[in-house]
């Protein structure tokens, strides 16, 4: 935990596990500090919707064998090489794509092989500290099951699973590929959530702007296009990767799920839409911000600029009868006549304020008819 600005903790930016260059392909990476999987097993047909827990995947060819029922196994955690050895002997899953699973920085793509599909979707949420997390959740779509998989146990498919439990519409009907749209389609939507959240901050600060700006403005602004430029990251290859999808030749992703994809993708355009806006909406406050700075320092500097023009001549009358140079020397009497003859003058002191006092009001005067003062 680091400290911010104000005194508070704030996360540390997670650091990625990059694979030591010209480590071998297909490496199935599993950190030490690894949250043990849960495993969730949903079976789902038209009047059937079950859900149970299970200790491990093994022997899942067989469960899914059941072509009466349609599986979606959430797997949450990787803290077991195992699951994965099962994924690999039972399914055939390609060790290429455990290494992207385990690996879990990659962009939202989409991957087609006979068997299944392998997709990757980011999953956004904001903590209790409305700290951007980012996380990858990765799909394996075979022909009656959808395997999904995630490093924590963050979860964010409550309406998918309110939906299964209520059986209305097509999402118990549709088969696995629906029920991957229908994940994916929650992942969009949070992006809306999120961007929402920053737009109502964003007007919060643009309140601050106008009535009292401080250096916290910069860091508030700073930290929200930071986190644009995130989502900006994965909402662009979310749309390409949905793009994929509806030119899929592949047999798993069914033509009656398309249209629904084709929602979700048009979804993804408005979220790129919106990132750019508020984008620009972060970059215009900044400018107006130091623009306000800047007049701010105009304004002090023409004040600094009046009341030193106003003391430039009180400052040379007072240095030039500082000086103290007497007409006549006190210890020998000598007469010096171009000393100054004012020194000893009666009432001196008073006529030169008096004078000065008649100079600043002049300057004043002037200054105000030139506009200085408005």
């Amino acid at each position: 935990m680091g400290i911010d600005k104000k005194g508070k903790s704030r996360k540390k930016k997670k650091r990625l596990k990059i694979p030591l260059a010209g480590s071998s392909p297909g490496v199935v990476y599993i950190d030490e500090n690894s949250l043990k999987p849960v495993i969730t097993l949903h079976k789902i047909n038209a009047t059937t919707y079950e859900t149970k827990e299970l200790p491990n995947i093994n022997q899942i060819a067989q469960l899914l064998a059941d072509k009466n029922f349609t599986f979606w196994i959430e797997i949450k955690g990787f803290g077991s090489p195992e699951l994965f050895e099962t994924l690999n002997s039972e399914l055939h899953v390609n060790r290429l794509i455990l290494e992207d699973i385990t690996r879990s920085y990659q962009r939202p793509k989409l991957e087609e092989y006979d068997d299944y599909v392998f997709a990757v979707s980011r999953m956004l949420l904001l903590d209790e500290e409305k700290n951007l997390e980012n996380e990858q959740l990765s799909f394996i779509l075979t022909d009656n099951a959808l395997i999904t998989l995630q490093e924590n146990y963050s979860d964010c498919f409550s309406p998918v699973i309110q939906r299964l439990k209520a059986g209305k519409g097509n999402i118990r009907i549709s088969g696995s590929s629906y029920i991957m749209y229908a994940l994916m389609d929650i992942v969009v939507d949070k992006y809306f959530e999120i961007l929402s959240f920053w737009s109502e901050e964003l007007d919060l600060i643009e309140d601050r702007l106008f009535d009292k700006p401080d250096k916290s403005f910069m860091f508030d602004v700073q930290l929200i296009k930071r986190n644009l430029i995130n989502i900006r990251r994965v909402a662009w290859p979310e749309r390409d990767k949905l793009n994929d999808m509806l030119r899929s030749d592949s047999h798993l992703i069914t033509e009656q799920t398309k249209p629904y994809i084709r929602d979700a993708y048009d979804h993804c355009i408005q979220v790129i839409d919106i990132v750019e806006s508020l984008k620009e909406i972060s970059a215009s406050n900044i400018d107006m911000y130091l623009s306000i700075i800047s007049n701010r320092m105009n304004e002090i500097m023409k004040v600094l600029t009046i009341i030193s023009s106003i003391f430039i001549p009180l400052t040379f009358i007072a240095g030039v009868y500082g000086m103290n140079f007497a007409k006549e020397d006190p210890v020998t009497h000598k007469f010096m006549p171009y000393n100054m003859p004012e020194l000893y003058a009666s009432h001196g002191y008073l006529y030169t304020m008096l004078i000065m006092v008649v100079i600043a009001v002049l300057q004043v005067i002037y200054f105000w008819r030139k506009g200085w003062f408005k």
